[in-house]
């Protein structure tokens, strides 16, 4: 697999929000700003992400694999912060934390994927 530039970003900013929200999850009894915004800075990144492959792919250097399922990839992707932000909102408990550092792990599998797709390479 071709690491790019992308793909390194992505993982940093995973691994800095699931390492926000479990040190929130084992300090506070709800959910801090700090891992809502760790996950907010993945959700833009994701957006990004999406443009610049948007881009890449109007100009001829498209996913080696199979396009819908990149961008079926990145359209859940897009939708895990989302659905982990309204569960932090609304329930004001501990495991609100976890579940915003779950979320920074899924997006970091769903992205490895998507670079494989992206990339050609098998599954490992």
């Amino acid at each position: 697999m071709i690491v790019d530039g992308f793909f390194i970003a992505g993982a940093a900013l995973c691994a800095a929000s699931v390492l926000l929200g479990v040190v929130a999850a084992v300090i506070r009894n709800h959910p801090d700003d700090f891992a809502i915004l760790g996950l907010a800075a993945v959700e833009l990144f994701l957006v990004v992400y999406g443009v610049a492959a948007a881009v890449r792919q109007a100009g001829g250097e498209g996913p080696a694999g199979e396009a819908w399922e990149f961008w079926g990839y990145l359209a859940t992707a897009l939708l895990v912060p989302v659905i982990a932000f309204w569960w932090a909102v609304t329930d004001k408990t501990r495991w609100s934390n976890v579940v915003l550092a779950a979320a920074g792990a899924t997006i970091f599998v769903m992205l490895y994927r998507m670079e494989q797709i992206w990339d050609g390479a098998l599954p490992a």
